[in-house]
């Protein structure tokens, strides 16, 4: 591991933490391009996100007048949140300082400040469809995260660490045993990746309609500025998600020294990677249609068995073995 308190190692961590404001739109344009195609269409280009944030971030950002400071606050601390968030998760390389500092349960306890303050401000202004997000939202959050976590300390208990990078460390080390537990752990996480990053089946982002959306009914009332910070926030999470389904299952290529060519090989594999699995998200949302919302539970409630059962499995069969 590298010195913590060497300025070079911190340069290098607030570098890969920019890489994730700076590549999340293009996941996004990637997956709608996929998806287009797949759908017989020709699709916008897939630096299209990147058009749109620019736009919104030289628009003026209009505030009604019922709300409070903390719908003016709310896109910032969210953005910032999630982006801090991001940067926990190793992304090009396991040997940077930022792992001194967080853990799973620092980036479980962003996510969450995030999600709060995203509800607080749907709620703020008092539209029907802001409460109504905001109560989806909190809904869903109360079943994804604790599926999230026990499919995280899964792998957790199997490195003896909370950290994201002696979890990788350990997936590299053993020569990538298919253990049960792993499995297990993998379609856990994935599911709840589908629901906390809102896409289909568990939420549409491209609906507005009222009894389907529910990331999009607490930012209806942002604009300019406000909204490209809270649509932003949203690409950094898919991004993050991502990478950690990414680097904690399939830990091909990332770096585990900070060497220049390392760090190349690093970044070609992860862009390898969230190609692989934004085309697997696009294909999903082909051939899946959004479920009805009070079928969601059932579906987290699934995430929530298979990381129990990854659980179990590490404790019986891979314990002492």
């Amino acid at each position: 591991m590298v010195d913590a308190l060497t300025p070079s190692a911190w340069l290098l961590a607030f570098e890969q933490a920019l890489l994730y404001p700076a590549l999340a739109p293009l996941l996004v344009g990637w997956v709608r391009k996929v998806r287009a195609r797949l759908q017989n269409r020709r699709g916008a280009s897939v630096l299209q996100p990147y058009r749109e944030l620019r736009k919104l971030l030289f628009k003026e950002a209009r505030v009604a007048h019922s709300a409070s400071p903390l719908f003016r606050a709310a896109p910032s601390v969210v953005f910032v949140a999630t982006w801090l968030a991001a940067a926990t998760v190793p992304l090009l390389t396991i040997d940077l300082p930022i792992a001194v500092v967080a853990d799973i349960i620092v980036l479980a306890g962003l996510l969450a400040l995030a999600r709060v303050f995203l509800a607080l401000a749907g709620m703020d202004v008092g539209t029907a469809f802001g409460g109504m997000g905001a109560s989806r939202e909190m809904m869903i959050a109360a079943l994804a995260e604790p599926a999230m976590l026990m499919a995280v300390f899964t792998l957790a208990m199997t490195a003896h660490s909370t950290n994201l990078g002696s979890v990788i460390a350990q997936h590299l080390g053993d020569a990538f045993i298919l253990r049960p537990s792993y499995l297990f752990a993998f379609a856990g996480l994935t599911l709840v990746a589908l629901a906390e990053t809102g896409r289909i089946p568990v939420d549409n982002p491209t609906t507005h309609l009222e009894l389907t959306m529910v990331h999009e009914s607490m930012v209806l009332e942002y604009s300019g500025r406000h909204l490209a910070l809270m649509e932003w926030a949203a690409q950094i999470k898919l991004l993050l998600y991502g990478v950690l389904v990414a680097n904690i299952f399939f830990p091909w290529g990332i770096a585990t020294d900070p060497a220049l060519l390392s760090l190349a090989i690093g970044l070609g594999a992860i862009l390898l990677k969230l190609a692989v699995l934004g085309a697997a998200l696009a294909v999903a949302e082909t051939v899946l249609a959004k479920m009805r919302l009070f079928r969601v539970p059932a579906f987290l409630n699934l995430a929530l068995l298979l990381a129990l059962l990854g659980l179990l499995s590490h404790v019986i069969l891979e314990v002492g073995a």
